[in-house]
């Protein structure tokens, strides 16, 4: 079964906080690449924990089929000082029970998606900001996810080096996996073939207000 994700009448907000979003419905197809857009604040992050499971919404359903394996890049990248670049890629691998020789090509195929070849064999210490972000993203596609959340992977890198992860990110559909994007840039958003814009579904004094920039009485 091809992986679908179905998000009914969702609405989310935190104890002692106002609504981020409500009447939020949507339909996630393996083989599509969806931005998810906003203004700071309006539940970008907190809708890819609910798209994951890891959060309940306040109201409203999400169904997940043919969702067997999650892959989630967070916006702050995380490793083992000591370990090469490509062991990062490579040890999710063997813990799936892939032998070396077999996990190294795809590993090292997947890094190439993001230009890390030749940093393959640096330190992940030694990696820059932008290196060690296209490494998280490169060791999530290896592992073949049904579902690939990314929370800003644009953040913290370069314009010409983020342009190229955009574009990457945009084509990782042909992969037949749902990819979902939280980002605040438009080159991403651009390189998705659908955007949820979250302001969209704001409650309306808080549409009025990000879209105005103050507040109204």
């Amino acid at each position: 079964m091809s992986a679908r994700v179905t998000g009914r009448d969702l609405a989310h907000r935190f104890p002692g906080t106002d609504t981020l979003f409500e009447h939020l419905s949507f339909t996630l197809e393996a083989g599509t690449t969806t931005a998810i857009c906003g203004p700071s604040g309006c539940g970008k992050s907190t809708l890819l924990s609910i798209l994951a499971g890891w959060e309940k919404p306040a109201s409203g359903t999400v169904t997940r089929d043919g969702v067997n394996r999650i892959g989630w890049v967070f916006q702050n990248p995380y490793g083992v000082a000591e370990r090469s670049a490509l062991d990062h890629v490579v040890f999710p691998l063997l813990a799936r029970g892939l032998r070396r020789r077999e996990a190294e090509p795809q590993a090292l195929e997947a890094m190439g998606m993001f230009d890390l070849g030749p940093v393959a064999d640096r330190p992940f210490a030694a990696l820059s900001g932008g290196e060690a972000q296209r490494l998280m993203l490169a060791r999530a596609v290896s592992s073949a996810p049904d579902m690939l959340l990314v929370d800003e992977p644009t953040a913290q890198l370069d314009t010409r080096t983020a342009h190229s992860v955009s574009g990457v990110l945009g084509n990782l559909a042909g992969h037949g996996m749902i990819v979902v994007v939280a980002t605040h840039d438009l080159a991403t958003r651009d390189a998705c073939g659908r955007v949820i814009d979250l302001a969209d579904y704001a409650p309306e004094e808080a549409a009025t207000q990000a879209r105005y920039g103050k507040e109204t009485s």
